[in-house]
């Protein structure tokens, strides 16, 4: 698919991978290719460099931000929260940059779309809280991928959500509940005060959210990035995100010509 020159830019934070004894800053591809195929923006990946990397000045650059799903979890004493699961992968970089970048953008109403553990990095950087092993909470389901799968079965269709009928991704979904995948040891413990819960699991794990007074500032706990094209609920999240950011893009280039 070619995207046309004057496609918005979505900036997409890297995540640390250790490898061969050496950090590399990687990103997961089909991230880049929902917002190519699906949202019609160029990607633009920047790495976990925390305070090497401005967030004022690096949206200076970009029309809107996603906050991808990684393997690893947001450290706990950025929430206050109780021990960590021995084995928890983390990435100090990672959060070091995108904890301020999502209150930098929210403050500039830069359009943002947060998955997984981007979900759950938007409920931390507002002052909410998370559960660090969610299935062993009362009441609630295991939503953990299955492993040792192929990737069809391992983002399957995994439970229903409900979403508010007045909210926003009811709105643009066009409809009140979906069935999606679920891949998450972590979930939302107490909401932010900045957050509106838009969507529930069955089992009343918070699975949508919208930023209270902000502009398009989403987030879910699902994965709608795979295979985005071929799920009408996941395009239609995807091209209203991929709108926003036109808008965005829009009015910097009518700035900068008013500037010229």
């Amino acid at each position: 698919m070619q995207l046309p020159a004057d496609a918005p830019i979505i900036g997409v934070p890297m995540c640390v991978k250790h490898l061969d004894n050496h950090n590399f800053h990687t990103v997961g591809e089909k991230y880049l290719t929902a917002l190519i195929e699906a949202a019609g923006a160029y990607p633009l990946s920047f790495p976990a460099l925390g305070e090497a990397i401005a967030p004022a000045a690096l949206l200076d650059h970009l029309d809107a931000v996603l906050f991808t799903g990684s393997p690893s979890n947001v450290a706990v004493h950025h929430y206050g929260g109780g021990p960590d699961r021995a084995d928890s992968p983390q990435d100090p970089g990672r959060d070091a940059i995108t904890l301020p970048l999502i209150r930098e953008a929210i403050a500039r109403n830069v359009p943002i779309l947060c998955i997984c553990r981007g979900f759950q990095e938007l409920n931390v950087a507002l002052g909410g809280t998370l559960h660090t092993i969610i299935h062993e909470q009362p009441g609630y389901a295991d939503h953990r991928g299955k492993t040792n799968v192929p990737f069809d079965e391992m983002y399957g269709s995994a439970h229903r959500i409900d979403f508010s009928p007045d909210g926003e991704f009811a709105r643009l979904i066009g409809k009140t509940s979906t069935t999606v995948n679920s891949l998450h040891w972590q979930g939302i413990n107490r909401v932010s005060d900045r957050l509106i819960v838009e969507g529930r699991a069955p089992d009343g794990v918070v699975e949508a959210v919208r930023v209270k007074d902000a502009g398009f500032a989403l987030g879910a706990q699902w994965h709608p990035e795979f295979r985005a094209t071929e799920n009408p609920d996941s395009m239609r999240l995807f091209q209203a995100f991929g709108n926003a950011a036109r808008a965005r893009a829009a009015a910097r280039k009518g700035r900068a010509q008013a500037a010229a």
